[in-house]
């Protein structure tokens, strides 16, 4: 009887570790494909995707996140322009509070909860995308979630002040550490649909 509890331990430990690992990986993969950052929310999609498929223990790979990369990328790049619009947008509000404009500090602050909240609804979104699917309907779908389920919204945000510190002290590592933020946004929604 103990050794059979010691053998379940152990398998539950190697899975846990296997899971880790993959999201390491997938981490490295989602990283690399968002370098030109306008693939960002399509890296970050296939690399959802990947996980939930590895959790399902179906055929996972670099050829299936390649696919998936491309097919997100085809229909999802206009996504992907998004975000240096809101950088932007953000940078020109925190330029007018540095300034000392009248309610400068208030619109800094909704300047940058508003790019908060995109940034967690599209990742939201992508954490639920599958190939064929409309960016604009997952966006509004996730806009929903995000304020429907705030702590879902703050684990997210949590997983990237987690990257950030990652990379503020030791920056190679950010790179692995962004699947765990994959990783968050499956539970996240896994989460919010069993509600």
């Amino acid at each position: 009887m103990a050794a059979r509890s010691l053998t379940q331990q152990g398998s539950r430990l190697s899975t846990g570790f296997g899971v880790f690992a993959e999201c390491l990986l997938t981490g490295v993969w989602m990283t690399l494909a968002a370098l030109p950052l306008v693939t960002a929310p399509a890296a970050f999609a296939a690399g959802v995707r990947h996980l939930r498929r590895h959790l399902r223990h179906e055929a996972t790979g670099g050829r299936h996140f390649a696919g998936d990369f491309r097919a997100a990328v085809r229909r999802g790049w206009l996504v992907g322009l998004s975000g240096p619009v809101v950088l932007w947008l953000l940078w020109l509000n925190l330029a007018a509070v540095r300034a000392g404009l009248p309610g400068g500090p208030f619109v800094g602050t909704v300047a940058v909860l508003a790019a908060i909240g995109a940034v967690v609804a599209v990742l939201r979104a992508a954490a639920v995308w599958e190939p064929g699917a409309s960016w604009p309907t997952l966006l509004r779908e996730a806009a929903r979630r995000t304020l429907r389920d705030p702590a879902g919204s703050l684990l997210l945000v949590g997983g990237f002040a987690v990257v950030a510190g990652t990379a503020w002290v030791v920056a190679p590592l950010a790179v692995p550490v962004t699947g765990a933020v994959a990783a968050a946004a499956v539970a996240v929604e896994a989460r919010y649909a069993a509600r």
